[in-house]
């Protein structure tokens, strides 16, 4: 199984998803980012774009990774990895069920105030990242017009990263 942690940036997927992983039997995370990293390492590089979701390869080969290795371990996979283009999640999630893996979607979700000010006081990108800022408004318009209906919402406004994981913990063993 896999549990598909997304969000905008800045939202604390990674962190939830770390506190997630031992709270779940069996459980790993694995950053779908890692992939977009290898792509971007292609050298010469790929056609230029502001997000390596955009390369064709990035999403089979997400779908192929995970595959892959809950094929090696089994267990449940925790994925933590912003997707706000519809398209680029319904390819994901049909070719995660064509190999009858089973997907868990949960959206951590925050009010953009909270959001702002989480981005204002981030100490991995640094305070008021233009990469986090730039994607608050993507977020806000894919939340209204598919996201929360195409998964679970976990709205941590007033939650602790710690009490968000255990949300999910207890929706995914529940």
């Amino acid at each position: 199984m896999i549990v598909w942690l997304n969000g905008t940036h800045g939202a604390g997927k990674t962190t939830t998803g770390a506190l997630v992983q031992p709270l779940l039997r069996d459980a790993r995370v694995l950053d779908a980012e890692k992939v977009g990293e290898t792509l971007m390492d292609i050298t010469p590089g790929l056609p230029g774009t502001d997000n390596f979701q955009h390369w064709p390869p990035w999403r089979p080969l997400v779908v192929e990774t995970a595959r892959r290795v809950l094929d090696y371990t089994g267990g449940i996979l925790v994925m933590p990895m912003t997707v706000l283009v519809e398209e680029y999640w319904r390819e994901i999630s049909a070719g995660l069920a064509h190999h009858s893996v089973p997907v868990r979607h949960f959206v951590l979700h925050a009010d953009q105030d909270t959001l702002r000010r989480r981005i204002a006081g981030d100490t991995v990108l640094g305070p008021d990242s233009p990469f986090r800022l730039r994607y608050l408004e993507p977020y806000a318009e894919a939340a209204r017009t598919w996201l929360h209906d195409a998964a679970e919402v976990v709205d941590t406004t007033h939650l602790t990263p710690a009490q968000a994981a255990r949300r999910i913990a207890e929706a995914v063993d529940g």
